[in-house]
């Protein structure tokens, strides 16, 4: 039985490939975190894939899927095994002068040479093994452990109540779709988290925002990673 505090934020978010800052301050920012795994994977956004920083600018690392309509995250496949040899050889090519590259780079190359037949085993896998990187985390489930009626709202109620929350965390865009009178039926209070991406050391030109976390990691090291991520945060 999980003793439940005076408050209690869930935040759930869809697994992704390398994600942003802004992805694990908002886990950070939670008591539980969900991984939403069982909902419709949806095309050109960024379960599988993000951005580094390269000579003249910015370039994708897309891991190619097999994807039908109506499949869920959890059950999309990688359609070209040999995509992490690729993707390590990028961040060799770019990052490997960084100062932290020789601390960071084996643990990440590990998991995204190993085979993983479906996407979100990898997503999954590499965000825990960055949150290695990043300090104390709050506990982690995926939803398709957790029985839960259909339908957005319904769905994410049901998440949080099974992980007695008292508070969801929403990312902004939530203002524009959530029912949050249902959340207040519910016992719910939502909060919306909001982030300020900090500026950091890279390596380069000009400053990018925005980029997979690795690129803090690789330039600022494990030590400093969650005091510059955290600094962005701008609510409680």
């Amino acid at each position: 039985m999980i003793a439940v505090a005076e408050r209690r934020v869930a935040a759930i978010h869809q697994p992704q490939y390398l994600p942003w800052l802004g992805y694990f301050d908002k886990l950070l920012a939670a008591d539980v975190f969900v991984y939403l795994d069982d909902v419709q994977y949806v095309k050109n956004e960024w379960k599988n894939r993000n951005k580094i920083k390269i000579t003249t600018g910015t370039t994708w690392l897309t891991v190619p899927v097999n994807y039908r309509f109506g499949q869920t995250i959890r059950e999309v496949t990688i359609a070209d095994p040999d995509f992490g040899r690729r993707h390590c050889q990028a961040l060799k090519t770019y990052y490997g002068r960084c100062p932290s590259f020789d601390e960071v780079y084996p643990a990440v190359e590990e998991v995204v040479r190993r085979p993983h037949p479906l996407l979100a085993e990898l997503c999954i896998e590499l965000t825990e093994v960055l949150l290695g990187f990043l300090g104390p985390a709050p506990p982690r489930l995926r939803s398709s452990t957790i029985e839960k009626r259909e339908g957005p709202t319904t769905r994410l109620i049901d998440l949080c109540l099974a992980v007695q929350a008292t508070h969801y965390l929403s990312g902004p865009a939530g203002r524009d779709y959530l029912d949050l009178d249902r959340f207040t039926e519910a016992g719910l209070a939502v909060l919306f988290h909001e982030y300020e991406h900090p500026v950091y050391p890279q390596r380069w030109d000009a400053f990018v925002s925005h980029l997979a976390v690795i690129d803090l990691l690789l330039n600022v090291g494990a030590e400093r990673s969650r005091e510059v991520l955290l600094s962005g945060r701008r609510n409680p």
